[in-house]
């Protein structure tokens, strides 16, 4: 049994995509997770299971909340090394944790796509791109970033990003 993290995207935003913390902790059981843990309501969860095909749980997961709620909700399935390896990895400052951001990426992007990011980034930020992880550092605020909003659609790729704050939360439930 390994520890997972499972970061939902598009739950409990704006009034959409309703979907409280108790039930998404059912789904999960319901999937054979145990140990299932969740962090706010934006779909950040940490279970334990003996997963033998990442992308077969995620549709599994999606379909059953399609299923009880009426909507997919995109989901990344992270290793507990996967986090570890992403909180060590980081190349900037924590101690301005609500600078600090964290893309998780479905797929590597085409290298060439940060030539399109480059054109668009503030004096005031910074950005890397490791693998399937782009870090995003907004010192002037995540809000004013020209990246922020435009990342997933430059590099083509489905994205959710957590902050973080977030992040070590995540990395404390997982005993990281």
């Amino acid at each position: 049994m390994d520890k997972y993290i499972a970061l939902l995207r598009g739950i409990n935003v704006g009034g959409k995509n309703i979907l409280p913390m108790k039930e998404l902790v059912s789904i999960f059981q319901s999937l054979g997770a145990s140990d299932v843990s969740t962090y706010i309501q934006s779909g950040n969860v940490v279970f334990t299971s003996a997963i033998a095909q990442r992308k077969g749980w995620c549709e599994k997961l999606t379909q059953k909340v399609q299923e009880l709620k009426g909507f997919s909700p995109q989901l990344l399935l992270l290793t507990k090394i996967d986090l570890e390896r992403a909180i060590d990895s980081n190349p900037f400052p924590v101690e301005d944790a609500k600078s600090l951001h964290f893309f998780f990426l479905a797929q590597e992007p085409a290298k060439d796509k940060l030539i399109e990011l480059a054109k668009i980034e503030a004096d005031t930020e910074q950005y890397h791109l490791k693998e399937r992880i782009f870090y995003l550092y907004t010192p002037a605020g995540f809000g004013r970033s020209k990246l922020a909003s435009r990342v997933e659609k430059i590099l083509a790729v489905p994205t959710t990003a957590r902050n973080w704050n977030t992040i070590l939360k995540l990395a404390q439930l997982s005993g990281t």
